[in-house]
C-alpha cells in the first residue's frame, strides 16, 4: 500500500523524482551514422542530463492524478558484440562493462532492459570468434534472478510463452544480423549447445537467460513465427506487453542461406496482430522493439516535441501502428531518435534510437495508470555511456571478467601482425562514393581470384584501419562475415546494369567499391541511366557484348543489397574467404603499405 501512495504522489507532482546520477558532456558522440555506410561522424548534442522532474513529458489527454506505477525502460540497439570501448568524439565510450555499469546505475524498482536487435553479428573478434556468445552473456549477467533460460521458455506451449517470464528484467528482439549464419545458428545461440567449431566461451553453452521476441519472422514450414511474437512484463501488478519485429527487408541484406526457410512479413501488420492478442489478455501498455529506424538531428535532454523531424522507414511503420502502442524502441540506422511520432489517428507514439555499439542507451520513463492499465505519461533521453566519467568510472566487475575471458580466448589469433600501414586507411567516401579502404579490399579480392574486375559492398566494410602495425584481429574487425569470394562471367551490359542497381530499388545509394574498372556517373540523370562511361584497368571502354571475369563476395553473388543482376552470372567459381584474401594480399605488399582514393569513380554532375 505504501508504494501506491508514493506512486500517486509522484503522479500528482507533489514530490519530485530523484535527481539522476548520470551526466553528459557538451559533445555528442561520433557514432556510426547509418546502416548503409557505418562511417563515424561527429554530431553536436547530448549535454548534462536534466533532472527527471524537469522533463517535458507527453501526458494522456484529460488525465487526472491517480495511482500509477513508475516504470523505466532502458533501450539499447545495434550492440554488435562491441565488448571493448570505442572512441567517441575523442573520448572513450561504451564497452560491455561500462554499458552494464550505466544500465545498473539507471535501474530502479521496475526496470526493463530491451535490446533492439543486432546484439550479435558484424562483431569484433573477441565476440565474433566465440560465436557472439559473449554478447549474449552480457545480457545474461544483467538479467535478474527471475529470468529463466530461453530454451525452457521455448519448450512451453506457444500460448504460454508470453506469460512465462513476467518478472524477468531483460527482453530482446531480432535484427538482420541475427540471421548472418541462418536460423539454426540463431536458435543455437539463444537456446544453447556448442557450435561445431571452437574456440568456446564456455564448455557447455547454455544460451540466453531472457526472452527474445519477434512477430514478423515466419517459419515457412510451420507457418508460425520463429520465436514468440511478444512477451509480458509485470511491473507491480501492471502488465506491459513487449512486441518484437525485424525489418522486413532483411532477406535483401542478408545472404540467402541466412534466411532460408523464413518469411519476413510487414512489420506494422505483425505488430498490430500481437497488439490484438495482448488486448484480449487485458494488456493496455505496449512497447515495440522494432529493428528498423530513421534519422533525426540529435539534441540535448528529454523528449522535445519541437525537435527536428524524423525521416526514414520508421515513420511509415509508426503511422500504421495501433493506438494501443505507446513506445517504439527503434534501431538499424545507428543514429539518434527521440521523438513523438503520430500514427494515422494522431496518437503520439514515443520513438527512440540510441546510436550503436553500446555507446549510448535510451532511458525511457513511463507512468502507467493502475486504473486504466495504460501509459499516461512518457518521456525519454538518449544518454552517452562515457567511460571516463559517471558510471563509466566503475565498470561492472562481472562483465569486465567476461570481457577478459573472451580476450584471453582469442588473443593468440588476433594478435598476429600481418603488415605495417603507412597511415590510416578509412571507409570515408568521396562525393563520388570511392574510399581508400574500399579500394584496398577490392584490389585484394581481384588479386586472390585473378579476375579482371571486382566489387565490394560498402556495408560489408565494418571498421577503419589505423596506421602502424596491422594485426589479424584488426582485419577481422573490417571484414567479419567470412564470405566466400565468387568469380563469374558478366557481359559489359550486365556490369552496366550492376552499376545502375546502386540506385535502382535502393532505399539509399549503395555505391560499390571497384577494382579493375573506372566509371563516371551523374546524380541528375534518371535512375537506370546514371552511369555515363565505363573503362577497364587499361583505360579501354567496356564492350557491352564482351564477357568479363568479375569477383564479388558470396553475399553480393546471391543478389544481396538488391544487386539482382549478379544472379545471372555464369561459370561461377567459389574462391577463398574474403578475410583470407585481404590478409594474404597485405602480407604480399611491400611494407609499409598504403592505399588511397585514385579516381576510380567520378561524379560529373
Amino acid at each position: 500500500m505504501r508504494m501506491r501512495v508514493l506512486d500517486w504522489l509522484f503522479a500528482a507532482g507533489l514530490i519530485g523524482l530523484a535527481a539522476p546520477t548520470l551526466a553528459q558532456t557538451q559533445n555528442q558522440p561520433e557514432h556510426g551514422s547509418t546502416e548503409q555506410d557505418y562511417r563515424e561522424e561527429r554530431q553536436e548534442g547530448l549535454q548534462a542530463r536534466q533532472q527527471a522532474s524537469e522533463r517535458r513529458r507527453w501526458r494522456a489527454p484529460n488525465w487526472r492524478p491517480e495511482p500509477v506505477v513508475s516504470v523505466n525502460i532502458l533501450g539499447i540497439n545495434d550492440f554488435h558484440g562491441q565488448l571493448s570501448p570505442r572512441t567517441v568524439a575523442g573520448r572513450p565510450a561504451g564497452g560491455a562493462a561500462v554499458l552494464a555499469s550505466y544500465l545498473r546505475s539507471a535501474s530502479r524498482e521496475y526496470t526493463l532492459i530491451v535490446h533492439d536487435g543486432d546484439q550479435v553479428g558484424a562483431s569484433p573478434p573477441n565476440s565474433a570468434l566465440l560465436r557472439d556468445e559473449p554478447a549474449i552473456s552480457l545480457l545474461n549477467l544483467l538479467a535478474n534472478p527471475f529470468c529463466r533460460p530461453f530454451s525452457w521458455q521455448m519448450k512451453l506451449p506457444r500460448s504460454a510463452q508470453p506469460l512465462a517470464q513476467q518478472r524477468c528484467n531483460v527482453v530482446g528482439t531480432l535484427g538482420n544480423h541475427e540471421f548472418d549464419y541462418g536460423k539454426n545458428e540463431l536458435l543455437r545461440q539463444l537456446t544453447g549447445g556448442n557450435h561445431a567449431n571452437g574456440p568456446y566461451l564456455e564448455e557447455n553453452w547454455q544460451g540466453a537467460r531472457y526472452p527474445t521476441v519477434s512477430s514478423n519472422v515466419i517459419n515457412q514450414s510451420s507457418g508460425r513465427s520463429l520465436l514468440p511474437p511478444h512477451t509480458i512484463y509485470n511491473a507491480g501488478g501492471v502488465r506491459i506487453g513487449v512486441i518484437g519485429a525485424a525489418l522486413k527487408e532483411t532477406p535483401s541484406i542478408v545472404s540467402p542461406s541466412g534466411v532460408a526457410g523464413l518469411r519476413f512479413i510487414d512489420e506494422a501488420a505483425a505488430i498490430n496482430r500481437s497488439v490484438a492478442q495482448l488486448r484480449r489478455q487485458g494488456v493496455r501498455a505496449i512497447i515495440v522493439a522494432l529493428h528498423q529506424g530513421g534519422q533525426q538531428t540529435s539534441y540535448n535532454g528529454p523528449t522535445n516535441a519541437e525537435a527536428d523531424t524524423v525521416v526514414g522507414p520508421v515513420v511509415d511503420i509508426v503511422k500504421r501502428l495501433d493506438d494501443e502502442v505507446d513506445v517504439v524502441i527503434s534501431g538499424h540506422a545507428h543514429g539518434f531518435t527521440n521523438a513523438l511520432l503520430p500514427n494515422a489517428n494522431g496518437k503520439p507514439i514515443l520513438v527512440t534510437q540510441a546510436f550503436s555499439a553500446g555507446t549510448a542507451y535510451a532511458d525511457i520513463e513511463l507512468l502507467v495508470s493502475r486504473r486504466s492499465r495504460d501509459v499516461v505519461e512518457k518521456s525519454a533521453a538518449i544518454l552517452t555511456t562515457w567511460a571516463d566519467q559517471g558510471a563509466g568510472l566503475t565498470p561492472d566487475p562481472q562483465v569486465a571478467a567476461l570481457v577478459a575471458q573472451a580476450d584471453a580466448r582469442v588473443e593468440p589469433l588476433v594478435a598476429r601482425v600481418v603488415g605495417l600501414a603507412q597511415g590510416a586507411i578509412t571507409r570515408t567516401e568521396t562525393p563520388a562514393g570511392e574510399s581508400a579502404l574500399g579500394n584496398l579490399i577490392a584490389d585484394a579480392q581481384r588479386a586472390a581470384t585473378g579476375a579482371q574486375i571486382s566489387f565490394m559492398n560498402p556495408g560489408g566494410i565494418r571498421a577503419d584501419l589505423d596506421g602502424g602495425e596491422v594485426t589479424w584481429g584488426e582485419l577481422f574487425a573490417i571484414q567479419p562475415f567470412a564470405n566466400d569470394l565468387v568469380s563469374m562471367d558478366l557481359t559489359g551490359a550486365q556490369i552496366k546494369t550492376l552499376l545502375e542497381q546502386q540506385w535502382i530499388g535502393q532505399s539509399y545509394p549503395r555505391l560499390l567499391k571497384p577494382s579493375g574498372i573506372l566509371y563516371s556517373w551523374a546524380a541528375n540523370r534518371p535512375e537506370g541511366n546514371r552511369v555515363i562511361e565505363m573503362r577497364d584497368a587499361s583505360g579501354a571502354p567496356l564492350n557491352p557484348a564482351a564477357t568479363y571475369r568479375v569477383t564479388v563476395n558470396s553475399f553480393l553473388a546471391g543478389g544481396g543489397d538488391n544487386f539482382t543482376i549478379l544472379n545471372e552470372g555464369q561459370n561461377r567459381v567459389v574462391g577463398p574467404v574474403d578475410l583470407d584474401a585481404l590478409v594474404g594480399y597485405i602480407e604480399a605488399l611491400p611494407q609499409p603499405f598504403s592505399a588511397s582514393v585514385e579516381g576510380r569513380i567520378q561524379r560529373v554532375d
